[in-house]
């Protein structure tokens, strides 16, 4: 009798072990499942929000050239068509999450290159307005913060504003369980018992910490004792970590 209670007792045992991987498996799978959710649905917003651009570009470049081109040209229609795909190719650069500057010199040269060999000096004032649109082209991308030349990469180094760098960002990323609660909320919305039990933390020692990333706009309570959720600037802290460390990890 003894022998087979010790047998049902192994075997009760084995059971909660593997309901418990189970568990982790599910759970793990969930996570995944959000975190991939999530991206799509930044991905398709990215996308969207990237073809409107594009249309009103689109735009900007037909209405741009069809005004200030000259118009006693016997080549206007070609030059147009010409001036037309070149200035799509670049605006089609606005789709990507960064352009590289090789890219953007390659455009510029191959639009120089083309005036030098305009035919006729009057080519001049059409260059001129393609010169103008491209240039525009160029602001927009450094406005979605997609393209960046060296120079100005260099400058952005030496502007750090640095008590602020530790006060809002580095400070408040400095702890290990703070990086657990970012990475939690990461994937998907956490409550206070949650991180209790990521962390090990309880009662004011949890909410010291929650406290820290909330004041700093890393995370966001929904209403007062709801979920907490990630905001951008903390997922873009956690991902430039992440990108810091695969870089020195390499």
């Amino acid at each position: 009798m003894v022998k087979e209670k010790e047998t049902f007792e192994k075997e009760i045992l084995e059971i909660k072990s593997e309901l418990s991987d189970i568990h982790a498996d599910l759970k793990r799978f969930f996570e995944q499942s959000n975190r991939l959710h999530h991206e799509s649905v930044l991905s398709g917003i990215q996308r969207d929000f990237s073809n409107v651009i594009i249309g009103h570009v689109t735009e900007d470049i037909e209405d741009g050239l069809d005004r200030n081109m000259i118009r006693n040209c016997e080549m206007r229609d070609s030059c147009k068509s010409i001036f037309t795909g070149f200035l799509q190719k670049n605006t089609s650069l606005i789709k990507q999450s960064n352009v590289d500057e090789g890219i953007i010199s390659k455009n510029r040269s191959e639009l120089r290159e083309m005036k030098n060999n305009a035919p006729k000096k009057q080519c001049d004032k059409c260059f001129l307005e393609v010169s103008n649109l491209f240039g525009k082209q160029l602001l927009l991308m450094r406005s979605l913060r997609i393209y960046d030349t060296n120079d100005e990469n260099k400058k952005d180094i030496t502007v750090i504003p640095e008590e602020l760098i530790v006060n809002d960002i580095l400070e408040p990323l400095s702890n290990m369980q703070r990086i657990q609660i970012l990475k939690a909320v990461s994937a998907e919305t956490k409550t206070f018992s949650d991180f209790c039990a990521l962390t090990g933390l309880r009662g004011g020692n949890l909410l010291f910490h929650l406290q820290k990333l909330l004041d700093s706009g890393m995370i966001l309570q929904r209403h007062e004792r709801g979920d907490y959720m990630i905001t951008d600037k903390g997922y873009k802290a956690l991902k430039g970590i992440s990108d810091i460390y695969l870089t020195l990890k390499s």
